[in-house]
């Protein structure tokens, strides 16, 4: 009749601890970071968006720069004069590029 028998979560205590016993092991895995380094342990790396990384770049002046749309397929479509205008690439303004950076932690300045 084990079944019966009311139980309470975690009964064997393996995987329970109380709160005050936590901070303690957070606390002493702290210093001993401190004693093998030497400083605090350092803040995790930033991603950077991937999608970003491959469409934006910087320029010499620390602007940003993006290559023009509407470039890729059905061109034949597309007047003369809008394809050469569509060539190389073109700066962001101010505003985008502040939106831009935030995706790229690195390419910060």
């Amino acid at each position: 009749m084990r079944w019966l028998t009311p139980r309470l979560a975690f009964a064997g205590g393996h995987r329970y601890k109380a709160r005050l016993e936590w901070a303690a092991a957070r606390s002493a895995m702290a210093r001993l970071v401190v004693a093998i380094f030497g400083t605090d342990h350092e803040m995790p790396k930033l991603k950077t968006k991937s999608g970003a990384k491959k469409r934006f770049g910087r320029t010499g002046t620390g602007k940003i720069k993006v290559a023009h749309a509407y470039k890729r397929h059905r061109l034949i479509s597309k007047d003369k004069q809008a394809k050469r205008k569509a060539r190389g690439t073109q700066t962001l303004e101010k505003g985008d590029s502040k939106l831009v950076l935030t995706y790229m932690p690195y390419l910060r300045g």
